[in-house]
């Protein structure tokens, strides 16, 4: 499983979502153009010590990143979705796309997507902070898959038994 972010544009999202990522064992991948500059200090301040932790791929593009996934399946977090985060079957090797903090996702990239969900709210209210979303969605998934950190050694150990 892998956390992604499409043109991300506030550095300190991305910061923290570094630190979950490193803390979480998984990778983060950034799908570029960002909004900001990696050497920008709120990046490095909300990563703390963990940036240099945590596993970062970054794509030049939509198109490139989806050539080097070929085969896993692309699920976009969204709130145009119906579909509901907890109420959906996550796989171990899903890919959880997150969209620009300012304006989601353009119709294209979702259309690329296989699966779309999104996160209950009280109506009237638009949205959550793109690393609350992100941390909300992915910690569903890593359970649901026997992923989460503990939770992954202890399961495979159980399995080779």
């Amino acid at each position: 499983m892998q956390l992604v972010l499409f043109q991300p544009e506030i550095p300190q999202n991305v910061g923290t979502l570094m630190r979950f990522a490193a803390c979480m064992g998984m990778s983060l991948n950034i799908i570029e153009p960002c909004g900001f500059l990696f050497t920008d200090k709120h990046l490095k301040r909300a990563g703390m010590d963990y940036i240099e932790r945590a596993v970062i791929h970054r794509s030049p593009s939509w198109k490139a990143f989806c050539e080097m996934h070929r085969g896993a399946r692309r699920i976009a977090v969204t709130g145009s979705s119906a579909q509901m985060y907890h109420e959906f079957s996550f796989e171990a090797s899903d890919l959880l796309i997150m969209g620009q903090e300012s304006v989601g996702f353009p119709e294209d990239i979702l259309i690329d997507c296989h699966e779309t969900v999104g996160i209950p709210m009280v109506p009237g209210l638009r949205s959550l902070n793109l690393a609350l979303a992100a941390a909300i969605v992915t910690t569903e998934a890593l359970r649901q898959t026997h992923q989460l950190p503990g939770e992954r050694y202890e399961h495979s150990e159980t399995e080779s038994k």
